[in-house]
């Protein structure tokens, strides 16, 4: 089997409110501090990532990463309408010096979930304006930071907006069941996702696109499509695929597949809201099943529907307190990777969901896709033996046999 080309991006992921702390000026922090929401904890400090960052940086540089994605905090930015924080400005360049000071290039995400608390008290996504007020935010950040960015995704998974908010109730503003408003959340992103992006490359020539939630769907037995959520999402990305066309690249990210009988969904799956549940080996932390085979059908779902758009893999991983359970699940989703680019399909990088142990939104800090853990008191980093696995994938741009696999897990572990 053939390596990873010349060039090719080997990095982890990450967003702002998961990993900064401290995001007292966005909607998450309101919601997580409120009674009555699902949240099990507060983010708090997070990661401390805001302060720590060059740490970070050199952590993942000394694994072998040459990328590394994070998000902009738009709160962080514009704390009040209209009103820019040059000194937030500052900061995120700082944090892009630094990866560009260890060769690691900057993938910046400019949306990840999270909003101005103004912004969300004036109507969210679902706001006329939205889209005008993203492009404004858009622009700003790119004049000040442009220069120094790799790659821009205008928005994190724009399928979960309306779907957290507006169905499911686990994201700001809680509500639930209500379809109407989802879909006008999907008409305010994909505006947005247009104009964003159009603001961007006026400010600085860098490729640009845009991040896509891609379960892998699979009918059974005769089973026919219907309208549960994860179904509703997949139509919202063919949406976002119609744009994308006319993007540099667009972004997969796939944890599991979902499959569907004719009785309904089949499998285990993720249910919002209602705990953990036990993990097995044919499951994660999150109730998913352990199906790293998903990312080679998204790939080409993407590269298929968009007409041959360059992909991206901006997010791919398991949420486990098994590493080496880890360390196999990337193994054979970077299998298909290699698959894909024998078939002659652009990809041109794959970032690990996540680099650390982080706050995962209305579950907190129980689920660990991290490749390093975080002491919650200390912050003290501890790369995982799947850090150094996957290190040492992006150093040599190859995949170890079983056995080179099983003898550099066990080194790690002593080392």
């Amino acid at each position: 089997m053939k390596g990873f080309p010349e060039g090719f991006l080997f990095g982890t992921a990450t967003s702002a409110h998961q990993v900064e702390g401290g995001n007292t000026n966005s909607d998450w922090w309101e919601w997580e501090h409120s009674p009555g929401t699902p949240c099990v904890e507060p983010s708090g400090d997070a990661c401390d990532f805001y302060h720590r960052y060059r740490e970070d940086v050199a952590l993942m540089a000394g694994l072998g990463f040459n990328a590394f994605r994070f998000s902009l905090e738009w709160a962080r930015i514009e704390p009040e309408e209209n009103e820019f924080s040059n000194a937030a400005l500052d900061h995120y360049r700082a944090v892009l010096a630094a990866c560009r000071e260890h060769r690691i290039a900057p993938l910046v995400t400019f949306h990840h979930y999270t909003l101005p608390r103004w912004l969300q008290k004036r109507g969210g996504f679902l706001l006329d304006q939205f889209p005008r007020f993203f492009e404004r935010y858009c622009d700003r950040a790119t004049a000040a930071l442009g220069d120094l960015i790799a790659y821009a995704c205008t928005i994190n998974e724009p399928e979960g907006l309306g779907e957290g908010g507006y169905i499911l109730g686990v994201n700001p503003p809680g509500r639930k069941g209500d379809v109407a408003a989802m879909w006008r959340v999907v008409d305010h992103a994909l505006e947005a996702h247009h104009l964003g992006a159009a603001a961007i490359r006026s400010r600085a020539n860098l490729p640009v696109g845009v991040t896509l939630a891609l379960p892998d769907l699979q009918y059974e037995d005769g089973a026919q499509p219907g309208d549960s959520q994860v179904e509703l999402n997949s139509r919202i990305s063919d949406r976002f695929f119609d744009l994308a066309r006319h993007d540099d690249f667009v972004g997969v990210q796939t944890y599991t597949r979902n499959r569907f009988g004719p009785e309904g969904p089949r499998g285990p799956h993720v249910e919002w809201g209602k705990g953990l549940p036990q993990e097995t080996d044919n499951s994660t932390q999150l109730g998913q099943e352990n199906y790293p085979a998903a990312l080679g059908r998204t790939i080409r779902r993407a590269w298929q529907t968009t007409g041959g758009t360059p992909i991206l893999v901006t997010e791919n991983g398991i949420a486990t307190d098994d590493d080496a359970k880890r360390v196999r699940y990337i193994g054979n989703a970077l299998r298909e990777v290699l698959a894909c680019l024998e078939d002659g399909i652009d990809v041109r990088g794959y970032l690990h969901w996540t680099l650390l142990d982080n706050f995962e939104w209305s579950l907190g800090y129980r689920p660990r896709f991290g490749l390093v853990s975080v002491d919650r008191v200390t912050f003290a980093r501890t790369p995982k033996p799947s850090a150094y696995w996957l290190g040492a994938v992006a150093q040599t741009r190859s995949l170890p046999t079983m056995q080179e696999r099983g003898s550099l897990t066990r080194s790690s572990q002593n080392g």
